[in-house]
């Protein structure tokens, strides 16, 4: 099973509602987002006049750029196939893609809150959340959409899908021949692949030829120089055994401080 997300640009009206039934849903700080919407043209693409928007969220790669550069150490996990019981056991870090429904997942309880999994992703669906801090990080906790995993295990749909007024957005299986993101994709659905770069992503976009165009011109990302999210990564590794060793007396701040303040100037001088 993989599954994904089809956003039908010819039904797609720009009211916001998937991004606002977002915010709601997961309690997200109003400078942050977890899915977005943004309008493109009118302008002339091929001779022909484009407008359209770009509803965007997490793609949930096949390939995922951001999982590898996660430094909190790994652990074993045993997973569930919610549909057929089968189970598989592997060792992920904070964030993994899940074994049996394809999706890319979290544990905030274990994330340093580095910032390294949302510097590697081309397409900047994740962010550090200021408001998920406890004694691992004072920072905050890598955040973003999870295609509302506890609803759709619980039999329902991702907040934005059911919320969206016009229809636009199909949510399924895409290895399911029959369902209706895979019909989608039969019919020419496609994902945002960065330049340089083959992640496979799950969310993908359906429309006329000339509004298809007008969002993979201008906004097709190249993929995420991974310098800065390793340096994140390593400062974050290296604080690990320091973390560990003074979390009982109650120096913890001072220790996110200083990270925090090695990362700011690991990016002033980039």
């Amino acid at each position: 099973m993989q599954y994904g997300m089809i956003i039908d640009l010819e039904r797609c009206v720009g009211c916001h509602a998937c991004t606002i039934a977002c915010k709601a849903e997961w309690e997200v700080p109003v400078e942050f987002a977890r899915n977005w919407v943004y309008r493109m043209g009118p302008e002339m693409v091929d001779g022909e006049m484009a407008s359209t928007y770009y509803p965007g969220l997490c793609n949930h790669c096949t390939d995922p750029v951001c999982v590898p550069e996660c430094p909190a150490d790994p652990v074993e996990v045993t997973f569930k196939d919610a549909k057929t019981g089968k189970t598989k056991t592997m060792e992920v870090a904070a964030t993994w893609k899940d074994p049996f429904d394809g999706t890319v997942q979290i544990d905030k309880s274990r994330c340093l809150g580095c910032g390294a999994c949302a510097d590697a992703c081309p397409y900047n669906a994740r962010y550090v959340n200021p408001d998920l801090v406890d004694d691992v990080s004072e920072d905050g906790k890598a955040d973003k959409c999870t295609y509302c995993k506890p609803r759709v295990e619980a039999g329902g749909i991702p907040a934005c899908v059911q919320t969206c007024i016009a229809g636009a957005r199909i949510f399924g299986d895409l290895d399911d021949p029959n369902s209706e993101v895979s019909k989608y994709v039969k019919k020419g659905a496609k994902g945002i692949e960065p330049d340089g770069g083959e992640l496979g992503p799950n969310s993908r976009y359906y429309g006329k030829k000339k509004d298809m165009s007008l969002l993979f011109r201008t906004h097709t990302p190249e993929l995420a120089d991974l310098g800065s999210a390793r340096r994140r990564a390593m400062l974050a590794s290296l604080a690990k055994p320091a973390i560990k060793t003074i979390r009982n007396l109650g120096l913890i701040g001072a220790v996110g401080s200083i990270l925090m303040n090695e990362n700011n100037t690991s990016e002033d001088k980039e």
